[in-house]
């Protein structure tokens, strides 16, 4: 596996791993994936942010075989425990959202600190997350998140280095996916430095990433008058979704056959 670990200790590491098998046997399922999300994902973690892991798991091939499907509980969650926030999601419910192009699920997908990638799961859902993305979905949800997170957080004077960086990355995500037509990436330096075309306020975020690397989770600063002429600029740049090509009918039943080849290729029903 060549997905980063180094951002996490041995002991951090290896506390995790030992909470997802704790997941398995707990809730008798089988962990595909599991990753870090969140700012350690992004690139800009404080020292003391939380370690968000996620993960999907598959349940026994009978369990699915059921009436009430659609009542039973499809997520598995955690209370935070020492720093650690553990949660995940069972495979068809992951999959109905990739089919959605929900941008959680596209972001669990591109993290490089993995810590579980069953039967390269990573690989083949990516392909299929790619094949399904909708524009304009993606477009929607990140100019949204860009524009209540400003309206909310960056008017004061003092404002939270985390909440301009949770703008930044949104805004940015809107500018790659109408500018490459894709899913953008999950990692924000490498985000921003293919978008955004001013050195100075390029030098600025950076700089900005650097004291967030530094600083607590609730640290404020002085609001950054260049940053937020920038991010004003961006949201009333705005023109509305584009529309991604029309979904071609054979895309769920590719979603069914992975779902599918997951359950044969665990032998789930044989334990």
């Amino acid at each position: 596996m060549t997905e980063k670990i180094n951002k996490i200790t041995p002991e951090i590491h290896d506390e995790i791993m030992a909470r997802i098998k704790n997941v398995e046997r707990e809730h008798n399922v089988k962990v595909l994936y599991a990753i870090e999300s969140g700012s350690r994902a992004w690139g800009f973690e404080s020292p003391n942010s939380d370690f968000d892991v996620r993960f999907i798991y598959v349940h026994k091939q009978d369990w699915y075989l059921s009436v009430m499907l659609e009542d039973k509980r499809d997520v598995i969650e955690y209370p935070i425990v020492d720093d650690i926030d553990i949660n995940g999601w069972d495979v068809r419910k992951a999959l109905k959202l990739l089919h959605a192009s929900n941008p959680a699920i596209g972001e669990w997908l591109q993290s490089s600190i993995v810590y579980v990638n069953s039967g390269d799961f990573k690989h083949q859902a990516v392909s299929l997350f790619k094949a399904h993305y909708k524009i304009d979905r993606g477009i929607y949800h990140y100019f949204n998140m860009a524009k209540n997170n400003y309206r909310e957080h960056l008017k004061a004077d003092l404002v939270s280095y985390k909440k301009y960086l949770y703008v930044l990355r949104a805004l940015c995500a809107v500018k790659w996916i109408e500018r490459f037509n894709c899913p953008p990436p999950i990692e924000f330096e490498t985000l921003a430095s293919e978008v955004i075309d001013d050195t100075i306020i390029l030098d600025k975020i950076c700089s900005l990433v650097a004291a967030k690397k530094r600083a607590t989770e609730k640290t404020l600063g002085p609001k950054i008058p260049e940053l937020n002429q920038f991010i004003e600029a961006q949201l009333s740049q705005f023109k509305g979704s584009k529309k991604g090509p029309p979904l071609e009918p054979n895309r769920v039943a590719e979603l069914d056959k992975f779902f599918q080849s997951m359950l044969c290729t665990h032998k789930l029903n044989a334990r």
